[in-house]
């Protein structure tokens, strides 16, 4: 995994998801990365961010990695492990909605995993930044 510059622990709650998009955002504004190399950073946080949400207990930590010399970038978000109970806020999504996730993970990132320890869970990522 790259080097992990950018951490920030967010409140587990549906609302870190957009809070999660814009502090990537701002983070690959910064590394000056192309447009759609940018769209699937913010895609990709907002899967693993839901996810964690969802279907795992707390905490919630967004990891960024700057972007490599190969051309790639790790984001990884790391939590409590998995949920007994899905989030409060799952009822308010259709069931169409859900299990698309990883689909798009794999479809955008070049590899991602998990990485499990006695109490945390870490879902990554890597990207593609050019």
């Amino acid at each position: 995994m790259s080097e992990l510059p950018s951490t920030w622990t967010l409140p587990h709650t549906a609302r870190s998801v957009s809070t999660a998009r814009r502090l990537a955002q701002a983070a690959v504004a910064g590394w000056g990365m192309n447009d759609d190399a940018a769209d699937s950073v913010l895609l990709v946080v907002s899967e693993l961010v839901t996810n964690a949400v969802e279907h795992a207990l707390p905490p919630l930590t967004l990891h960024l990695g700057r972007p490599d010399e190969d051309g790639t970038m790790t984001i990884a978000v790391t939590d409590g492990g998995p949920a007994t109970e899905t989030g409060a806020w799952i009822s308010t999504c259709t069931p169409d909605e859900h299990g698309r996730g990883t689909s798009i993970i794999d479809y955008i990132a070049t590899n991602h995993g998990t990485t499990t320890n006695t109490n945390t869970t870490t879902h990554w990522a890597t990207l593609p930044t050019t």
